[in-house]
């Protein structure tokens, strides 16, 4: 069934500053691809190891203003139709939509992937503008699942909100029933291991085990997460990139002092 993904995020950043990270081949690189190569109106085109499909760009240009990119997409020998576009909030403040239809995102293979793929990158777009770190980006060419970020908050903290269900579930955006305790739940999965303030396991069943280890150090909590258990030839990315999505904004929950959630509102309609 063909459907309409629909992104939207806001980000403290005048339009003009927006505008430019979509279409600035450095920029782009930062937070959505490996490799770009941009000339408006001609040409707008990404591809490489965090793309899905990406071993060549697969795009074709069909507008361009000042505030919007419009493109085909073709994946997985489905044409799909791409639009980026910018509405100012504020003087300082800008609203990023991303529109892709024409494919089932319940596809397996990289149609499948679309949806976290763009949560992840509009992440990562919104805190580049903010002039913030972005968070690693997934490699869909390796079957080694595994990322590392710095949080600047307390490990205890950091802890906490990864066991409780009312913190979860506020920067997860979406209610999650957490059992803190070995063979306790974690939303569907099951927790496999439990070590507080250092080391937390879990199995989803048929996507493998998530693991989270911390480790503190001056006010600061180190971060590591990791999926494994998994079909090596078949690698879950997109729950990988929903890891990788959340882990974004749950650095934002802790280090943003009138944090927000990142998501004003996140649709997928059938068209």
């Amino acid at each position: 069934m063909s459907e309409t993904l629909t992104l939207v995020v806001r980000a403290d950043a005048t339009i003009d500053k927006a505008f430019s990270a979509l279409t600035d081949r450095a920029a782009l690189t930062q937070w959505l691809s490996e490799f770009a190569d941009v000339e408006l109106p001609n040409r707008y085109r990404f591809w490489g190891r965090f793309i899905p499909d990406g071993d060549e760009p697969r795009q074709t240009l069909s507008s361009a203003t000042d505030r919007s990119i419009r493109f085909r997409w073709d994946l997985d020998n489905t044409a799909t139709d791409v639009s980026i576009a910018l509405e100012p909030l504020d003087a300082l403040a800008t609203s990023i939509q991303v529109t892709q239809s024409g494919f089932d995102p319940a596809s397996e293979g990289p149609l499948g992937q679309l949806q976290t793929f763009w949560a992840l990158a509009l992440a990562n777009l919104v805190d580049l503008l903010e002039e913030r770190e972005v968070t690693p980006r997934a490699d869909l060419t390796s079957n080694e699942l595994s990322a590392e970020v710095m949080i600047a908050a307390p490990v205890d903290a950091v802890f906490e909100s990864l066991v409780s269900s009312e913190k979860v579930s506020a920067w997860f955006g979406a209610p999650l029933e957490i059992e803190p305790r070995e063979g306790g739940r974690f939303g569907y999965g099951r927790i496999v291991e439990f070590a507080p303030e250092r080391r937390m396991s879990v199995d989803f069943a048929g996507m493998g085990t998530v693991t989270w280890e911390l480790e503190g150090s001056g006010g600061r909590t180190r971060l590591t997460i990791s999926q494994s258990g998994f079909d090596p030839d078949r690698p879950p990315y997109a729950a990988w990139m929903g890891v990788l999505s959340g882990i974004a904004e749950l650095r934002r929950f802790h280090e943003l002092p009138d944090w927000r959630p990142l998501w004003p509102f996140e649709e997928a309609s059938p068209s």
